[in-house]
């Protein structure tokens, strides 16, 4: 029972909210009353509420959870756990091949840094946590896309309107599609100055115990120090290794 200075409304919200799992991705009015114990008539406005919000979509019988519902829960653990999980394996990745290492989250339509481990040098890539970059022309941003369902991803292309950062920015939506989908096939994306000239940058999913995206471990360097040819030989094996190893304890 909430306080007596409590909103009953937001808690039967919430109540509605967290009927929806793995097991219930979708939901009916009717199974929303009956997994909250909420009578039809409040299940339906809490839905519809949540629908006008963002938070949820409805095709006219089901509600489904939107993108936006599931960053809050992003949100606590790019607060939280994730930064901290992943500093040690940014580091060891940034020791054994001498270049930067981050881990991103999808945020906004962006690809937002949570963690980082920087090579000292005169020339750096100009990543900091808390900075962002765009999820359409970001090695970052292409595996995270990925990860997305197929309503999700559709979504997001619908919506972008991208900007030509240099000459090979990808900006046509049929371009930004085929690098996601190759991401998706290779469990890997790797951008050749797309986003600015003499830049590289390669990311790998970091996938949670139950297989979700749940961020993308990164290396950035230049052109001129790394080929591409290098860095799928010599550092994919290493930042896959770490990856994987962050991904088994989330």
């Amino acid at each position: 029972m909430p306080a007596p200075e409590g909103m009953a409304g937001l808690a039967k919200g919430l109540a509605v909210l967290e009927a929806f799992s793995g097991t219930t991705p979708k939901m009916t009015i009717s199974d929303a009353a009956r997994l909250t114990d909420l009578n039809r008539a409040v299940a339906r406005r809490c839905l519809l509420t949540l629908v006008e919000l963002g938070y949820l979509t409805y095709d006219g019988k089901y509600f489904r959870p939107t993108p936006r519902l599931l960053r809050l829960g992003d949100t606590y653990r790019e607060s939280a756990a994730l930064p901290q999980l992943a500093q040690p394996h940014l580091a060891a990745v940034r020791e054994q091949l001498g270049e930067s290492a981050s881990l991103a989250v999808l945020q906004d339509d962006e690809s937002l840094f949570v963690a980082r481990s920087e090579v000292m040098r005169i020339v750096n890539t100009g990543v900091r946590v808390g900075s962002s970059l765009p999820a359409y022309a970001s090695a970052t941003g292409h595996v995270l896309l990925a990860g997305l369902q197929s309503e999700e991803l559709e979504s997001y292309l619908d919506r972008c309107r991208p900007e030509a950062r240099t000459s090979k920015t990808p900006v046509r939506q049929e371009e930004i599609r085929q690098r996601i989908e190759q991401a998706r096939a290779e469990l890997l994306a790797i951008t050749d100055e797309e986003l600015e000239v003499g830049l590289r940058s390669m990311a790998v999913p970091v996938p949670d115990s139950r297989g979700r995206v749940v961020a993308a471990m990164s290396i950035s360097t230049t052109a001129a120090r790394v080929s591409i040819d290098r860095l799928r030989t010599d550092f994919l094996p290493t930042l896959r290794d770490h990856a994987q190893q962050l991904g088994r304890i989330l």
